[in-house]
């Protein structure tokens, strides 16, 4: 039963692969860069905090297009979870 499950949350619906993860995309790779550059900026400047916002804008990006088009349901968890840290992030910012 665990065995089904298992197969179930990780296969990829378009090739029957076991897949946990694969190359990053675009907008990962863009958040990743932000989150490299923002290491590289004075805390509290304005590249710093416009660093942070296109963080969350590509990992936002990223979020919603493995919560919509994942391959499989761990992908699409994976999207949830993004998706909570963004708005988790945002809301930290704004207040």
């Amino acid at each position: 039963m665990l065995r089904d499950f298992i197969d179930w949350y990780f296969t990829d619906r378009r090739t029957g692969r076991f897949l946990v993860m694969h190359f990053p995309n675009v907008p990962i790779l863009l958040w990743m860069g932000t989150v490299v550059a923002r290491q590289l900026v004075e805390s509290g400047s304005d590249a710093h905090v416009l660093l942070e916002w296109a963080g969350s804008i590509t990992l936002g990006w990223w979020a919603v297009d493995e919560l919509v088009r994942g391959v499989n349901p761990w992908r699409r968890t994976m999207g949830i979870g993004g998706c909570i840290v963004v708005v988790m992030g945002v809301v930290e910012r704004i207040s």
